[in-house]
């Protein structure tokens, strides 16, 4: 089958608009870090993106069905390393998300769990040729990408688990969940809120975390605590006027880590709403290429991968774009492509490989 792929089949300008949103994000970086301990972090960056775009390569080359057929074993691999970080994980900020390896280096296994999750909710979907999905796939869809989830929330990593509901709701809703089983989550998801929240019993979050999902309603409750990143973002795109400014928020380190989570709102303080609206507009292109993509798949599988990627994607551009401007809470979710950050640069990466090899593959038979 290899060997009728061909790289003139590879999506050369999805990966044009891809890198052009990163040297956006690597220009940004250097700005928004130039006068602070993180300068040169632009520098690191280039290097991930570099090592990106090879391991992309790398990944378009692997038969994407070779992998599917292996699904089971990465699936109980990734179980394995979220039950390692919560034994032997190391421990920063209150929190065990990382193993550390030789030579000083951590590793994130909640990064990675998201490749593997898109591949079998991919498997078990291309199994299920029902017109539409019984109750029986519905919670065994669910529980494939619940036990994940539950794990990485005891680390504690909110930001990463909300991360996999968007694979399991593109995988069911593409599936053919019925109304039923879409009122049935609806419902459930108002009482687990309901629950979480105010029932003093219940300890699925840290106090920290309720306090940061609700403290965006109203940040000026207390600007000087759980509402101050949100103020100070809102005040720094509101800044930014039409055409930019000139980054006081940024430059004068109001605005807290402008170089990973908040670094749309540096982006938009220095470039005014017409360079947001550029930025989005580019995401878009991406999505909207990434869905064509999806839509020439060879079999209904390599859809479900291809939607898969795109239902992370999006999740991540809503959350992160919605948290800066204060319409969402602040969980920790990267922005795609632009974020400092290897972990998430080289998984958007081996996730762009997965389309390319999809897409590679439209033509074989």
């Amino acid at each position: 089958m290899s060997r009728y792929v061909s790289y003139r089949d590879f999506d050369w300008l999805l990966l044009g608009f891809v890198l052009l949103i990163c040297g956006l994000g690597v220009m940004e970086i250097q700005s928004a870090t130039v006068h602070t301990k993180f300068a040169g972090s632009h520098i690191k960056q280039i290097y991930w993106i570099l090592a990106g775009v090879g391991m992309m390569f790398l990944m378009s080359l692997v038969n994407y069905q070779a992998l599917l057929d292996q699904i089971h074993w990465f699936y109980i691999a990734s179980i394995a390393s979220l039950i390692a970080v919560l034994l032997f994980g190391t421990k920063a900020l209150g929190a065990k998300r990382w193993i550390k390896m030789p030579g000083g280096n951590h590793f994130q296994p909640s990064e990675w769990v998201k490749l593997v999750l898109i591949l079998a909710v991919a498997k078990f979907f291309a199994e299920t040729r029902q017109r539409e999905l019984s109750w029986g796939d519905f919670f065994k869809a669910g529980a494939i990408v619940g036990v994940p989830m539950l794990l990485v929330l005891k680390q504690p990593d909110l930001g990463t688990a909300l991360t996999y509901l968007p694979i399991a709701a593109m995988g069911m809703f593409l599936g053919g969940m019925q109304w039923k089983q879409g009122l049935a989550v609806g419902l459930a998801a108002v009482i687990g809120i309901g629950v979480v929240f105010y029932v003093p019993a219940v300890h699925v979050l840290k106090g920290y975390q309720k306090q940061r999902l609700t403290s965006y309603q109203d940040p000026d409750s207390d600007p000087q605590g759980a509402g101050y990143q949100v103020k100070q973002s809102m005040i720094a795109v509101g800044s930014g006027g039409i055409w930019g400014g000139k980054g006081t928020q940024t430059h004068g380190a109001f605005l807290p880590v402008p170089q990973t989570d908040f670094i749309f709102a540096a982006f938009s303080e220095e470039h005014g709403f017409v360079g947001a609206l550029a930025v989005l507009l580019l995401y878009f292109i991406v999505l909207m290429r990434l869905t064509q993509n999806a839509q020439t798949a060879p079999d209904r599988a390599g859809t479900f991968v291809v939607m898969g990627v795109v239902a992370v994607l999006s999740f991540h551009i809503l959350v992160n774009v919605g948290m800066v401007v204060g319409f969402m809470p602040v969980t920790g979710i990267p922005l795609p492509l632009m974020s400092y950050g290897g972990s998430s640069v080289l998984f958007m990466f081996l996730a762009l490989g997965m389309v390319m090899n999809v897409r590679m593959r439209r033509f074989v038979n």
